[in-house]
């Protein structure tokens, strides 16, 4: 037998920053983002070799164990080690011989939450081979708790619950890790317009959002003025973004977003880079309105907002520099599992 399993990347569109504890717990969080048609995938299937093979395919790394109910972190494929250590010690799952295979659509450091999709999709992947009892809170919670306790992973929480429940969501960060997701009926119309109004760009550059995360921690923890008041306008834009999103009101929409990166840029030092200004003043010269950086910033993926008729454009003037731009659609469903009989 051969479990799969998929799970969606994500867009942060308003409001990323204000899920990262201290500020989360102090202030709450709002945070708006949707999924897009770039995803994580996982596939299990029983062997019999008395051994437990990890495959990352897009990472070109392997390793192999003995089987255990207990795998070591020592740097190497961590995550998937992580998802199994929590699955026996928390659900009694017997070790047995396996083998795990993973690739994803986008790279580590990419600003698609890449490494907590791929995390709820291993996760989603060990709850339909072992029938484990858990929703998509439950498996977003997790994979949380996994990364951020377990791994000791610097980073929010937006991007294990856009993975579980996929499409637009409105989030609520609370204290005590407390979340709620609030999907949003966004009317086919205005998501047609929003992608024939929007160019997501690959710098070409991963990057680790942890030492940007840190800092932002460092900031709210120290009580700096300027940066908690930019994450309080950040986690406003959020609410702003909803209101305009419903309505289909894509000017303001771009207005909200570029405004949120001028906030964004005031969390910490390493947020932006001449790289990053560099597609920006390329994609705007070019006739875009707006810009941003998904996720924690430092590389990764930028959207930009332009009119439908000045798309091409703005694609051929980012064709130019080293990156690449990349088709995209947004897409509803979170992340599932499914099982395939010899």
């Amino acid at each position: 037998m051969v479990i799969r399993s998929k799970a969606p990347l994500r867009l942060g569109l308003a409001g990323g920053g204000s899920d990262v504890s201290p500020y989360s717990d102090i202030y709450g969080g709002l945070v708006l983002n949707a999924t897009i048609n770039m995803y994580a995938y996982c596939s299990i299937e029983e062997t019999d070799s008395d051994k437990i093979e990890i495959i990352a395919t897009d990472l070109q790394q392997e390793v192999c164990y003995p089987v255990s109910d207990s795998l070591p972190i020592d740097g190497c494929l961590d995550l998937h080690k992580g998802v199994y250590n929590r699955v026996v010690k928390d659900y009694g799952a017997r070790p047995r011989s396996f083998r795990i295979t993973t690739y994803s659509d986008a790279p580590a450091g990419s600003g698609l939450g890449s490494s907590s999709t791929m995390v709820v999709a291993i996760l989603k992947a060990f709850v339909e081979w072992l029938n484990l009892p858990m929703g998509d809170y439950e498996i977003a919670h997790l994979a949380y708790k996994i990364e951020r306790e377990d791994l000791a992973l610097s980073g929010g929480k937006q991007d294990q619950y856009a993975a579980a429940f996929g499409g637009f969501n409105y989030m609520e960060f609370l204290s005590d890790n407390h979340v709620i997701v609030n999907p949003l009926r966004v009317k086919r119309w205005i998501i047609d317009e929003l992608e024939s109004s929007m160019v997501l760009y690959y710098t070409g550059a991963s990057r680790s959002s942890a030492k940007i995360i840190d800092e932002q921690k460092r900031n709210t923890s120290s009580g700096n003025t300027v940066a908690i008041e930019a994450m309080h306008r950040i986690k406003q834009s959020a609410k702003d973004m909803k209101d305009v999103l419903l309505r289909g009101d894509i000017q303001g929409f771009a207005t909200i977003l570029g405004q949120a990166w001028e906030d964004k840029k005031k969390m910490a030092t390493s947020i932006t880079n001449p790289m990053i200004q560099q597609a920006m003043d390329v994609a705007m010269n070019a006739g875009a309105i707006a810009g941003k950086v998904s996720g924690a910033g430092g590389g990764g993926f930028i959207m930009f907002v332009v009119k439908p008729t000045h798309k091409k454009q703005v694609m051929r003037a980012l064709d130019a520099l080293d990156g690449q731009v990349m088709n995209f659609q947004f897409c509803d469903g979170g992340t599932h599992g499914w099982k395939i009989y010899d």
